[in-house]
């Protein structure tokens, strides 16, 4: 039977989203593919986006509903940062998030990870999943890649990590969802958040771990199967 596809159909983000918290901050990474049904719309989309100096935020599910959460969240913030003469904490942040989450329960398919560093508390993550109840984790995970990864994270994350060990359990744990999830795809963006400020890193698909049965990257199908270029011939 032929599959049809509705082009039509709303931007949803196919995702991989992850926070973790270190000794001394926080690192964020996403995946990178925004999908409409089985069409890739964007192979190399943002999904970890600014809300304050020291606070940003992983988005998963419909890609519209997520940017326009992000967007008011950032303006409200914009604003509580002025008033009060001081940057807004990741408390603050992600209970702004889950207030406009909650209330829009009925119209918003989104889920969302907050992530930041304040003076207050340090490093911290809130996993804002559907429906805007917001809970404080020491790691957080979501989208549709997601269910290939608890019991990865279980065993594999653990207290008291460096930077490099924590954006190395991010990366690795990423790749691994891309390769199992085929919805998530592409590169991997990280975001380290601490008190010296925030790195943002970039890995593309060809410098990410392999794993069971994956292929190498390739510039064209034609190196897979070994046929000439056609300009070579």
């Amino acid at each position: 039977m032929d599959q049809k596809v509705d082009f039509n159909a709303p931007h949803s983000m196919g995702t991989t989203i992850i926070g973790v918290t270190y000794n001394g901050g926080v690192v964020l990474g996403a995946d990178s593919r925004t999908s409409t049904g089985v069409y890739v719309a964007n192979r190399a989309s943002d999904k970890i986006t600014q809300l304050t100096d020291n606070v940003y935020v992983c988005r998963s599910g419909s890609a519209a509903d997520s940017q326009i959460v992000s967007d008011y969240v950032r303006y409200f913030l914009h604003q509580h940062t002025i008033q009060l003469g001081q940057p807004a904490t990741v408390k603050v942040a992600a209970n702004l998030v889950r207030l406009l989450a909650y209330n829009n329960k009925n119209f918003l398919q989104t889920g969302l990870i907050v992530g930041g560093w304040d003076k207050y508390e340090g490093g911290q993550i809130y996993g804002v999943p559907l429906g805007g109840t917001t809970v404080q984790q020491p790691f957080a995970i979501g989208g549709s890649g997601s269910s290939y990864l608890y019991g990865f994270f279980d065993q594999a994350w653990k207290e008291g990590m460096t930077k490099d060990e924590a954006e190395d359990l991010v990366k690795k744990a990423v790749s691994l969802a891309i390769a199992r999830d085929g919805a998530s795809g592409g590169v991997v963006r990280t975001v380290i958040i601490n008190s010296e400020g925030v790195t943002r890193n970039f890995y593309p698909g060809d410098q990410l771990p392999l794993w069971h049965e994956e292929m190498e990257a390739h510039n064209s199908l034609l190196d897979i199967l070994g046929v000439p270029e056609p300009m070579s011939m």
